[in-house]
């Protein structure tokens, strides 16, 4: 962030500071953004939450990683020391180090995170433990129910930042089949301008 936007983010609502990215004069760099749903279902809600929510930044070149492309065995320790690391864990890892920012969507599976999510952060975690790489991260989480993720929401703000992820800011959308549209995006008003508010820290923060 340069030093005119730090000084106008530290005196203006994050609202005020979304506006004003999208009014600067001039064209900065365009971003790589990293989405990731939490969830390797073909039809997932939270892949889909994250692309859209990374879709809505400005300047910023998308690449979305599918869970599925780093479906990784179980993780053991005797696998790790008999059959050493996974075949594409080091591209993952690799793929979050050359991103300017991550938005992630968390599916929540029994209140906690689906397994193939967790089985690829314990794989990762044990390559290299810092493998958020300290990029600036939109955790998000959706689920069908009024909860929208909240169990696995509050463990991923206490547990990501051990990996260092950069956490800017976080939203967890409610009912997704009700509140959300592929075309119209988020459609409860209130819920908008809350979303609006965390991309606009996030996007600061690039």
């Amino acid at each position: 962030m340069d030093e005119l936007t730090k000084r106008f983010a530290d005196s203006k609502s994050p609202f005020q500071l979304f506006l004003y990215f999208r009014t600067r004069k001039g064209t900065p760099a365009m971003r790589k953004i990293i989405a990731i749903g939490g969830s390797n279902s073909s039809v997932s809600i939270n892949q889909k939450f994250a692309v859209y929510a990374a879709r809505c930044l400005d300047n910023a070149e998308v690449e979305i990683l599918d869970l599925n492309d780093f479906e990784f065995p179980i993780y053991s320790i005797d696998r790790e020391k008999g059959e050493g690391f996974p075949s594409g864990l080091d591209a993952f890892i690799e793929k979050l180090a050359q991103a300017d920012g991550i938005v992630l969507s968390l599916a929540e599976h029994n209140g906690t995170y689906t397994v193939a999510f967790k089985n690829i952060m314990d794989w990762a975690s044990r390559r290299k433990l810092g493998f958020f790489a300290g990029k600036p991260l939109l955790l998000l989480s959706t689920s069908p129910g009024g909860f929208g993720g909240g169990n696995v929401m509050e463990a991923g703000l206490k547990r990501l930042p051990k990996f260092d992820a950069h956490i800017v800011s976080h939203f967890s959308l409610p009912k997704f089949n009700e509140n959300f549209h592929p075309e119209s995006g988020i459609l409860d008003a209130s819920l908008q301008a809350t979303f609006q508010q965390s991309l606009a820290l996030f996007q600061a923060a690039l």
